[in-house]
């Protein structure tokens, strides 16, 4: 595959595992540096497979350059920190995907009405829903502004504009559209880009966990509230990566700026498929009967 980003620096939030790492690894394909970070270090860390170190190993094995950096996106210090190497090491920074979420934490929380939910629910979920974000894109504009120009990738989903899991998930997701949108309209004379994705069902470790196995083989993931879904239609997580890839090597991309896309619809618009040669535009469908 041509290396469309060979020499470009990218730092991708939450790449242990999930779409973070599907992320990190299509930049990779495509010949980035990539920086990414997450808590997970060693194995066993964590009850889901992935940490940091194997993520980084693998974008070496693509052909770019993964660097694994431990960081808690709690902690502000700890971020800087991480801008702080990526200019003494690098001198420049690309791109930035705000891809970190407490999924497992919220797990429990799915489909429960907020006055049901601990407080905590709220915390955690615009915490790193949002203000992680917020935070990691602060620290890493001036970089970008050095080179004059780059691309904030926000990884958010169709919950910003409908009910989706409970309420602090919808409330963090809109508030994630809203920060890209408002980010967009300051950064857009130092030519930095903002864009959100939107994945669909995407098959995280997470999601087969949760999953439950038909007697025909097939998994299913039921949603409280929400239905159930055959994972057989759901994304991998490096279609996501692809449209990361692709929106990164877009000379254009600053038309796209302050917006929303689903991966289907950036599929479409730049020609790539999933990792099984599947076409843009598959939906997911709940399973019936």
């Amino acid at each position: 595959m041509e290396q469309t980003l060979k020499g470009r620096i990218a730092v991708v939030t939450g790449a242990s595992r999930g779409i973070g790492k599907g992320i990190a690894l299509e930049l990779g394909v495509a010949g980035a540096t990539v920086y990414v970070t997450g808590r997970t270090v060693a194995a066993g860390q964590n009850p889901l497979p992935g940490t940091v170190g194997e993520t980084a190993a693998e974008i070496d094995a693509l052909g770019g350059r993964g660097i694994a950096v431990a960081c808690d996106h709690h902690d502000d210090d700890a971020v800087a920190a991480l801008f702080d190497r990526v200019r003494a090491e690098s001198g420049r920074l690309d791109v930035l995907v705000n891809n970190v979420f407490s999924a497992p934490t919220m797990a429990p929380w799915l489909g429960q009405p907020f006055w049901e939910l601990p407080i905590a629910a709220w915390d955690e979920t615009i915490d790193i829903g949002v203000r992680s974000h917020y935070v990691a894109a602060r620290f890493a504009v001036p970089l970008m502004f050095e080179h004059g120009r780059g691309l904030i990738v926000n990884v958010s989903s169709s919950g910003a504009v409908q009910y989706a899991h409970n309420v602090t998930y919808g409330v963090g997701k809109a508030a994630l559209d809203k920060m890209t949108a408002d980010m967009a309209h300051e950064l857009a004379p130092h030519h930095v880009g903002v864009v959100s994705i939107w994945p669909g069902l995407v098959r995280t470790e997470l999601v087969l966990l949760g999953a439950t196995e038909t007697a025909d083989g097939r998994k299913i993931l039921g949603l409280p509230g929400e239905g159930e879904f055959d994972l057989a239609d759901a994304e991998s997580p490096r279609f996501a990566g692809r449209a990361v890839a692709a929106l990164a090597a877009d000379t254009d991309v600053m038309a796209r700026s302050g917006r929303a896309f689903t991966v289907d619809q950036l599929a479409a618009d730049y020609g790539f498929t999933d990792v099984d040669g599947r076409a843009a535009g598959v939906q997911m469908r709940p399973k019936t009967g």
